[in-house]
């Protein structure tokens, strides 16, 4: 295990079942509880009721997109307040990851991408020791 993500509750927000199923065991295998949604709406939903520490969040969705779910998200928050959010995306575009990053996310990440990225990722959000799997380094 990379990481111990222990004590951390993720939300997971993508259309795409694979992406859903592998991000969710991912961060299972590393300690932590996850909630998937599989559009933006039922995702901006879990966020409201569940308040997660971390929203791994697809860009374009289904009836909310991942802009949508994170104004709402953060229009009343204080910057560093939770939760963290890291955007993932098949969008290259450098206007969406400064629009994005304007409105608070943590970390921008293009599709595709290696699952233990994430798990970095939230080990650095959480001030945890990651293990780099390909070179048993600690970060």
């Amino acid at each position: 295990m990379p990481a111990n993500l222990e004590g951390i509750h993720v939300l997971v927000v993508d259309d795409d079942h694979d992406i859903l199923t592998s991000v969710r065991l991912a961060f299972e295998n590393a300690g932590a509880k996850v909630t998937t949604a599989n559009d933006g709406a039922k995702g901006l939903d879990a966020a409201r009721r569940l308040e997660p520490d971390l929203v791994i969040l697809d860009m374009m969705m289904p009836r909310k997109s991942g802009f949508v779910v994170i104004e709402s998200l953060k229009q009343k928050a204080n910057p560093g307040d939770k939760p963290h959010v890291i955007m993932i995306t098949a969008n290259e575009g450098k206007r969406h990851e400064a629009y994005a990053r304007h409105l608070g996310v943590d970390e921008y990440v293009n599709k595709p991408f290696a699952t233990e990225r994430l798990i970095e990722i939230a080990a650095r959000l959480f001030e945890r020791e990651y293990i780099d799997p390909d070179r048993s380094q600690v970060y």
